[in-house]
C-alpha cells in the first residue's frame, strides 16, 4: 500500500509549504496523481485525512485531479492519450500506440504525484 508514503510525503510538503508562508489556515488543496502511480485517489484520500489529524491540514478541502497517460510513439510520431493493459498497467512496455498499436513509446505524462496548488490564509488576511 504505497498510498500511505505518498500521503505522508504529500501532507509533510504541504504543511511545510504552508508554515514556510506563515498560514494560519489551509482553505484547500490540489494534487494532481498520473495514472501509472496506481495510485487510488480514495485510498490516497483517506489516507491524508488520517495524516492531518491535529493539524493546520485537518479541515482542508483536497482535490485530486488523475492525469491521463499521454505518451510519443516514437515508431508512428502520435503523440496523446492512451490506455495500458489492466492486467499490467505498471509497466511501460504495456502502454501502446492507439494508432499503430507500437509498444516503443515515450511516456509525457501520466507518472506525476505532484502537490498543484494550495491555498492558505494568513494572520493578516484575517
Amino acid at each position: 500500500m504505497h498510498e500511505l508514503s505518498m500521503a505522508d510525503s504529500m501532507v509533510n510538503a504541504i504543511l511545510n509549504t504552508a508554515k514556510s508562508n506563515d498560514a494560519i489556515e489551509i482553505k484547500e488543496a490540489t494534487l494532481e496523481i498520473g495514472e501509472l502511480t496506481m495510485l487510488n485517489p480514495e485510498q490516497l484520500k483517506f489516507m491524508i485525512g488520517v495524516l492531518s489529524k491535529d493539524t493546520l491540514l485537518e479541515n482542508t478541502k483536497m482535490n485530486i485531479n488523475m492525469l491521463p497517460i499521454k505518451i510519443e510513439c516514437q515508431n508512428c510520431d502520435y503523440k496523446g492519450e492512451t490506455k495500458t493493459d489492466d492486467e499490467m498497467n505498471h509497466l511501460l512496455a504495456a502502454a501502446k500506440c492507439p494508432k499503430c498499436n507500437d509498444t516503443n513509446v515515450k511516456v509525457i505524462q501520466g507518472r506525476e504525484c505532484n502537490v498543484k496548488t494550495i491555498k492558505i490564509e494568513r494572520e493578516d488576511d484575517a
